[in-house]
């Protein structure tokens, strides 16, 4: 076990907040072990100690770390306490070809999942425009939470084109929409992405357990089929304390 380095004058809890503090107190944690900063095999502080140096709840505390344990970024050792888990690191991926998240968290060794907030069938002029359609095209337009091991790494909001796969409107889209749009015979074949910094938005900051904002990278991606025809334009907001893109260059 490594002794845990004091983590105590990182720690902040806001009572100006509607966010829970043991919420708080989890991602905070969650990014200091993200980071680094509290390395695989560190303990963390003592149950009691903690929240009497905090001058919060006992069982405040207790949530916190039972919300990490179920994450499976730390697990429970009896009297030892609670130990930093060897498997969790800031997620890496690669961006040297087109993949999904799906596939791209299955090659990460994490279990991919998505919880819809929103899916529609409609128009919308400006995403029309950047489809280069008439503004009466229909879009489906699918909003979904992406996470790995069950922690929210990303929201999504997507259209696609239901005239080139009209099958997406009835498919089931918990799974990877790029399987659904292969067996739509719509398979995507290449894309153009932009990455840029961006501050979440209060809903966003709740799906990710963030008490305050911080810094996430907004992607935006369109994605063509075999004909070159725009099929897919995406927008998705990854969380900065977890998610770091892996570039290979070569000269």
């Amino acid at each position: 076990m490594t002794r845990p380095p004091n983590v105590l004058a990182k720690l902040r809890i806001q009572n100006d907040t509607a966010l829970p503090m043991y919420r708080q107190l989890e991602h905070q944690f969650r990014t200091m072990i993200a980071d680094g900063v509290l390395p695989p095999g560190a303990t963390l502080p003592a149950e009691r100690k903690l929240a009497l140096d905090l001058g919060i709840s006992r069982k405040t505390v207790q949530q916190c770390y039972e919300a990490l344990r179920q994450q499976r970024m730390v697990s429970a050792h009896g009297r030892n306490g609670y130990i930093v888990e060897d498997g969790f690191r800031r997620i890496k991926p690669g961006m040297e070809r087109l993949k999904g998240f799906t596939q791209e968290m299955q090659e990460l060794g994490r279990v991919p999942s998505s919880r819809i907030l929103e899916r529609t069938i409609g128009e919308d002029r400006s995403i029309a425009s950047i489809f280069g359609l008439s503004s009466t095209a229909r879009f489906l337009r699918l909003v979904r939470v992406r996470m790995g091991d069950g922690i929210p790494l990303s929201v999504e909001r997507a259209w696609y084109d239901l005239d080139i796969a009209p099958g997406l409107a009835e498919a089931d889209l918990t799974g990877s929409v790029y399987d659904r749009l292969a067996e739509c015979g719509a398979p995507l074949l290449e894309c153009e992405q932009t990455i840029e910094a961006a501050s979440p938005e209060p809903q966003e900051c709740e799906i990710f357990g963030f008490s305050k904002p911080i810094p996430c990278l907004l992607i935006k991606r369109r994605s063509y089929g075999t004909d070159a025809r725009l099929i897919e334009y995406v927008e998705g907001l990854f969380r900065g304390d977890t998610y770091a893109y892996r570039l290979h260059l070569r000269a």
